[in-house]
């Protein structure tokens, strides 16, 4: 049975049962305590907290899953995986053990015929939590469940959570026998090789708080109503299924295994274990990496951006060592995209973008990989003439943090030179990383919601902001601190949330309204406005005069002149995101934004700078939209009826039943999208494209004014073209030339300067020759040259006075400070190397003094420095060095 079969079978098993179909939601949702999807209850969870009314009592859906906890792990055995497809029917509230338990037998041991799966009843296991009793006696009296093929397990396996603070509950986990040729009898608890799980029914019934991903965390209470969460491996089903041995054999990986093969020419599975592994992670990795991308990740070197170049990178360096060395990732993700469209199809659609990153992200690592291999065999080098026999830990966390280097390469690359590397001091150091992450994470975070979970149960927040800018309302509820409070006075701040508002809250890029809360002798001014649950609109205010209690009769007032600015911001926003797909393709696709009165910023999908033709056809392109006057339409439907119209939906974002999709020019400018925007393109006013950078691979961003603050922004650039035209006494338009040739004069006076203050330092070389001190027989030269002369030049210097030593064993030491940096070089004359003296091996003699480091070979060292202030004490050391 194909995966795609197994896939359509489930969801057609769950919708006949009354369950609503939910599409997967992007692998990447905004909740802080998650860097991917990893679970099929991911985009249910404000249902299952209470923070949000569900809209319909049953769901099924098929979820796209990222787990990376054991990247390291992926490859050396067949159970891990990156990526993975998680099918779950979930209850809100609706039906509970004895129902979940029926749906999932009657599917697994359906016959094919039925529309089930058909897995033999003798071959399924299943374990409940230890005190479940419910659970066990249900499988006994649904199923026909023998006692001795249910067994008891502890929190750790039979007692769900994600590993973070929210819902969880005890859970029955379904495995299939593959078979003694597998491994040991006894069930799940001895053997989960041979006993396959391949369905976890959640009974989800508790919330938990901080603590242990798998265990001590307090249990907070009950959930307001007892949940069903369930999650099926798509991938294990298949290879039960289809008679293979592990998920890489599958239809939808083996194909990736087999371009593999076709381009190295070399065989999975022919007894080379090695090999087996890289085929394997490449397999896992291209697909994984191919749906991160496709949902709108960039490869980076923080967060999502990290994980997705790390895997990017393994499937190169995996490839190398399977002997191929022409480009692969564009390959393997058009076998990814063939074997994963049918299920889908944004894939396909979305390929030329997911290529054109793919690439540049193997272009640049090529780069990069040269380099870290210079940096690795210098190291190396500098440890075995040391006589050391380790890599320390910080240089092979160089490697991974700065040259995308996995520990398992460096490892490899080690035992190649006859070293070893300090695992532990590499482990220590990305433990640091992690931290740091972690405490980022938290600090940007939302926080503990629960206290607005009883605002929640009064219904959403209605926002009126689309009609109108001044709407009538009563408090509902007021928060500080974490804590809800009955009342604030004047120079409180406080949150603030009413029935009905017109302040926009910032979403879609869009910065929340400013704006006035008043009611009878109250006024507040509003600092910011930002969304609970998709369906609390929570005002930051601070009190500025008057008492405000929950209950008050209030008034929100948006202020109108930033709504003005917002609008047009905004709107400013899909004009030019529709120009970039005019200009440049439809590959160009915004992957985020931020705008605010007068301002906007765009990112997208794109490798490489864009020209200055390029970026004034955008602006042009952006401004005849603007003069021709377009009607601005808003459309209400659902997911499917945007998708039919062409809307273009943004990634990351997570969108309700009915989705607004805003028309600028009909299908000129057509996107999801729940901001403020202007009533015709005329009312943006002037647009003017003011920067275009990168933000990381495969991924650019323009910038841009509109409105009052476009023209503010072209007088003040007149002005300074006028002012520039002024002192150089030439028309407007010829300052470009001039300006160009005052700087081709500076450049040649420049390099004349240059040669001056060579040849000035070469004429001293005799003289510091001359001045050298001996220390023990060794002639010496070392000394603070002028501050801000650079590394090339001191040693140009250096080796002049090397010279002028002659035949003396000679040791020649030049140190130049420039702000808070120090640059130096250390050189040796023939003599000095046969006398034993190395100058590479000096260098850490002295280089503690001036927080520096460096090194080199024996006739020639430098580097450099952080503190200034020790190269007395540096120079100092050197001699003592050379005295002992």
């Amino acid at each position: 049975m194909q995966t795609h079969e197994i896939s359509r079978r489930f969801l057609t098993h769950f919708t006949n049962a009354g369950h609503t179909e939910v599409p997967s939601a992007s692998l990447i949702l905004d909740d802080p305590n998650l860097l991917f999807v990893n679970a099929g209850m991911v985009q249910f969870k404000p249902y299952f907290l209470g923070e949000a009314p569900p809209p319909y009592p049953r769901a099924t859906s098929v979820q796209k899953c990222v787990r990376t906890g054991d990247i390291d792990e992926v490859g050396k055995t067949t159970r891990h995986n990156t990526f993975f497809q998680m099918a779950g029917n979930f209850s809100f509230g609706d039906y509970f053990k004895a129902e979940a338990i029926e749906h999932a037998w009657n599917l697994i041991t359906g016959s094919q015929e039925s529309g089930g799966y058909g897995f033999d009843p003798e071959r399924i296991w299943v374990t409940v939590y230890l005190d479940d009793d419910e659970a066990f006696h249900l499988w006994q009296k649904i199923a026909g469940m023998p006692a001795e093929r249910i067994q008891r397990r502890g929190v750790e396996d039979n007692f769900w959570s994600m590993g973070v603070p929210g819902p969880c509950g005890p859970c029955s986990e379904i495995y299939y026998d593959r078979g003694p040729e597998h491994g040991r009898e006894g069930g799940p608890v001895v053997d989960e090789d041979r006993y396959l799980e391949i369905w976890n029914l959640v009974f989800m019934q508790n919330e938990r708080g901080e603590g242990g991903a798998k265990k001590d965390y307090p249990i907070l209470g009950e959930l307001p109503a007892k949940n069903i969460d369930t999650g099926m491996g798509i991938e294990r089903v298949a290879y039960l299924l289809q008679g293979v041995d592990n998920v890489y054999e599958t239809d939808l990986v083996r194909p990736v295994i087999t371009k593999a093969e076709e381009m190295s020419g070399r065989r999975y599975g022919a007894g080379n274990p090695v090999d087996d592994v890289r085929f394997r992670v490449i397999a896992d990795h291209a697909r994984s990496g191919v749906m991160l991308v496709g949902d709108g990740v960039t490869p980076g070197n923080e967060a999502r951006g990290y994980v997705l170049r790390r895997l990017l990178r393994r499937i190169v360096r995996s490839v190398r060592l399977l002997g191929v060395s022409e480009p692969v990732l564009p390959e393997f993700a058009a076998v990814v995209r063939d074997t994963m469209g049918p299920s889908y199809p944004e894939l396909v659609k979305d390929f030329p973008r997911i290529e054109s990153v793919v690439r540049n992200e193997e272009e640049t690592f090529l780069g990069t990989l040269a380099s870290g291999l210079k940096i690795f065999d210098m190291a190396a080098g500098e440890i075995k003439s040391s006589g050391g026999s380790q890599l320390p830990g910080d240089k092979a966390f160089q490697l991974h943090d700065t040259y995308g280097f996995p520990i398992d390469l460096t490892l490899e690359m080690a035992a190649e030179k006859g070293l070893s590397v300090d695992e532990q001091g590499f482990r220590d150091l990305m433990a640091e990383q992690r931290a740091r992450a972690k405490a980022a994470v938290k600090k940007t975070g939302h926080g503990d919601q629960t206290v607005y979970r009883d605002l929640l149960a009064l219904g959403a927040t209605e926002f009126t902001g689309y009609q109108e800018l001044d709407t009538e309302a009563v408090v509902r509820g007021l928060v500080r601190e974490g804590v809800r409070v009955p009342s604030a006075v004047e120079g409180d701040i406080v949150e603030v949330v009413v029935d009905r508002t017109s302040l926009y809250a910032e979403s879609g890029g869009q910065e929340s309204d400013a704006g006035l809360i008043v009611g009878d002798g109250v006024e507040l001014e509003v600092l910011d406005v930002q969304k609970v649950a998709r369906k609390l609109w929570v005002h930051q205010a601070r009190v500025r005069r008057g008492e405000v209690t929950e209950g008050l009769a209030v008034q929100t007032r948006v202020d109108p002149e930033w709504r003005i600015g917002a609008r047009q911001g905004h709107s400013g926003t899909h004009v030019v995101h529709a120009a970039l797909r005019e200009v440049l393709g439809p590959s160009a696709l915004q992957s985020g934004s931020y705008n605010k009165p007068g301002y906007l910023r765009l990112d997208f999908a794109w490798s490489g700078a864009l020209s200055p033709e390029t970026r004034s056809e955008i602006e042009e392109v952006s401004n005849l939209a603007v003069r021709n006057d377009l009607p601005v339409r808003v459309v209400y439907t659902d997911m499917g009826g945007a998708q039919e119209m062409g809307a273009v939906a943004l990634f990351g974002e997570t969108y309700d039943e009915t989705v607004r999709v805003v028309e600028i020019g009909g299908p000129w400018s057509r996107e999801l999208c729940g901001g403020t925007h202007v009533e015709r393109s005329a009312q943006i006013g002037p647009l003017t494209l003011i920067g275009e950078s990168s933000v990381g691979s495969g991924s650019r961003r323009l910038e841009a004014y509109v409105g009052m603050d476009a023209m503010r922004y072209l007088a003040k650039e007149r002005a300074l073209v006028q002012n520039l035209a002024s002192m150089l006494r030439v028309p407007d338009e010829d300052v470009p030339a001039r300006v160009e040739a005052l700087v081709e004069r500076l450049r040649q006076a420049e390099k004349e300067l240059d040669k001056l203050r060579a040849a000035q330092l070469l004429s001293s070389a005799g003289e510091l020759a001359g001045a050298a001190e001996d220390i023990n027989g060794t002639a010496l030269v070392a000394l603070r040259a002028p501050d801000g002369i650079g590394g090339n030049d001191l040693r140009t210097l250096a080796v002049e006075v090397r010279n002028r030593l002659g035949s003396r064993p000679g040791v020649v030491a030049l140190f130049s400070a420039d702000g808070p940096k120090v640059a130096f070089v250390v050189a040796t004359t023939a003599a000095g190397r046969d006398a034993g003296l190395a100058a590479g091996k000096l260098v850490p003699a002295f280089a503690p003094s001036i927080g520096g480091r460096g090194g080199g070979k024996p006739d020639m060292a430098q580097g450099g420095g952080t503190e200034p202030g020790g190269i007395d004490a540096a120079i100092t050391a050197l001699r003592g060095a050379l005295a002992s």
